[in-house]
């Protein structure tokens, strides 16, 4: 039995039908991609776990239940449940509460003394008196969700109270943990444990940004870092799967390199989603992480762990600004880029899209796979700026992000290029665009810019990595205006329109949807 029949899940039960496995897979939502794979689909919520009891007793009283996993889901604890009432292979219950809820876990790294934040729970936003007992930053989270929701770092105690109730409405059972930010790169682990052994499959690079929020922009498998310093990485995360009762089965952690050495961000009991388990790790290693997985939750010694191949595989998500998704190009171009082997795209047209808060709402993936590092990274970089959303004109939520300007360095939702102040000045001396009626479709040859050269010519890039002229290029590409840059503005032909400062602001600000947002904005559509 297979909980979950998302993309996460679906090399568990490709895997275990090519194993020559039977497959029940249980979901809450019957349009999950991978339910037509499954030999036999249950709608049923997996938070309901006695549900999921009734229905795994069924199927082992008439013999037909080997097993019970899951991947890149946050029921490591219902998987548990089940197997520990049915006698099916697995740990306790209690190991599974201690690696889905974060008080639990922390309280298990403190007790064993390993590396962990000090923390305290909070149930409701704190009175303007409240004390933390450590010093700010901190982070605040939920203590029983996945994915960064309602995750966010706080720098005083004047954001405190938002970012706890952000939290607590994340949160199952309405608590909040408040822990120590721990400063340092961040590194993801997969491994398989069999009768208390732990096999290391895969320590990834995390690339995170955005703050205040913690958004995984992707992945590079294997982590760029020197053998002293991972293994020092794996020996605190080893600690750590066994501090908390995770015998067999499969753990995921997110581990810190601080000033002050590793420390534990958290451990699952689960196979990692995020595309490392099934996909990345996989392509680099030639290894099948969730085979290892799916022959543990059968009772049986996992093989084939040893790596194949000493690839790299890249992951890198695409975003984008608030709106309402009207078209998408550029999809087959990034499938065709050399070394891309998959593209998942969680957006279509009329889809409503915002800027990511956390990392189950980017719009898409890219991941790739060659011999050599750089050529890995630089595809998957390359294929994630390919794909182009164009947002639909007009719409409030885009009106309000583009009608904010452009922000201070550091504020949220940041703007696709930051700009030094003598960029900022000379900005505001470009002449804004005119005229202001709108003009008809087909006018290609009646749009020009107003030049910004200081910007042009930087080598400013936005958060996806596209340079200025890229962004031209990508606006170009979506309205089919040509655009060319305007020598003497000042005289112009009165019906041609001319894009002056706010067309500049509207792509500092939004990146290339910005720009061609505007522009949308000032042709009369029939």
């Amino acid at each position: 039995m297979i909980l979950g029949a998302g993309v996460m899940q679906g090399p568990a039960i490709r895997i275990a039908k090519e194993m020559g496995l039977h497959t029940i897979v249980a979901d809450a939502d019957p349009r999950a991609p991978w339910v037509t794979l499954a030999d036999r689909f249950e709608h049923i919520d997996l938070k309901d776990k006695e549900g999921i009891e009734a229905l795994a007793r069924s199927l082992q009283a008439k013999g037909a239940l080997e097993g019970i996993m899951t991947a890149g889901t946050d029921f490591s604890a219902t998987v548990a449940w089940v197997a520990e009432r049915l006698g099916l292979p697995g740990i306790s219950y209690e190991a599974a509460l201690n690696a889905s809820d974060k008080e639990r876990m922390r309280c298990r790294f403190q007790k064993a003394g390993l590396a962990s934040p000090r923390f305290i729970i909070l149930r409701e936003p704190p009175a303007p008196d409240y004390t933390l007992p450590f010093a700010y930053p901190v982070v605040v989270k939920p203590a029983d969700n996945m994915g960064s929701r309602g995750c966010r770092r706080v720098q005083g105690f004047e954001e405190l109270a938002a970012a706890v109730a952000d939290a607590l409405a994340f949160s199952r059972s309405s608590r909040a943990i408040v822990e120590e930010y721990m400063e340092g790169p961040e590194f993801s682990v997969d491994a398989i444990v069999y009768r208390g052994n732990i096999t290391v499959c895969g320590l990834a690079d995390r690339h995170i940004f955005f703050p205040p929020y913690f958004i995984e922009m992707g992945h590079t498998m294997p982590a760029s870092i020197g053998k002293a310093a991972a293994d020092a990485l794996l020996q605190v995360f080893e600690a750590g799967v066994n501090a908390l009762g995770i015998t067999n089965g499969a753990a995921k952690g997110d581990i810190k390199l601080t000033p002050a050495g590793p420390m534990i961000g958290e451990i699952a009991a689960r196979l990692s989603g995020g595309y490392m388990s099934g996909w990345t790790y996989p392509y680099a290693s030639g290894v099948m992480v969730t085979k290892g997985a799916i022959q543990v939750a059968l009772g049986n010694a996992p093989d084939g762990l040893t790596p194949q191949r000493y690839w790299t595989s890249a992951e890198r998500a695409f975003i984008s600004i608030p709106g309402k998704v009207r078209s998408i190009q550029g999809l087959e171009t990034a499938r065709i880029t050399e070394y891309v082997k998959d593209l998942f795209l969680r957006v279509e047209p009329g889809s409503r899209v915002r800027f990511p808060e956390n990392n189950v709402t980017k719009c898409g993936n890219i991941i790739t796979a060659a011999p050599v590092r750089d050529e890995a990274v630089a595809a998957a970089e390359r294929a994630a700026r390919a794909v182009l959303i164009r947002l639909e004109a007009p719409d409030l939520e885009t009106e309000q992000f583009l009608g904010a300007g452009i922000s201070n360095q550091g504020s949220f939702p940041p703007d696709a290029f930051t700009l030094p102040e003598p960029l900022r000045s000379r900005l505001k001396a470009l002449p804004e665009s005119k005229p202001h009626s709108p003009i008809l479709p087909g006018q290609a040859g009646e749009m020009v810019i107003v030049p910004f050269p200081e910007l042009i010519e930087s080598c400013f890039k936005d958060y996806m990595g596209r340079t200025v002229m890229e962004t031209l290029e990508a606006v170009r590409a979506l309205t089919g205006f040509p655009l060319p840059l305007a020598e003497r503005h000042q005289d112009l032909s009165a019906h041609i329109l001319v894009l002056g400062r706010d067309f500049w602001v509207a792509l500092i600000r939004g990146g290339y949807q910005g720009a061609a947002y505007m522009i949308d904005g000032l042709i009369q559509r029939e």
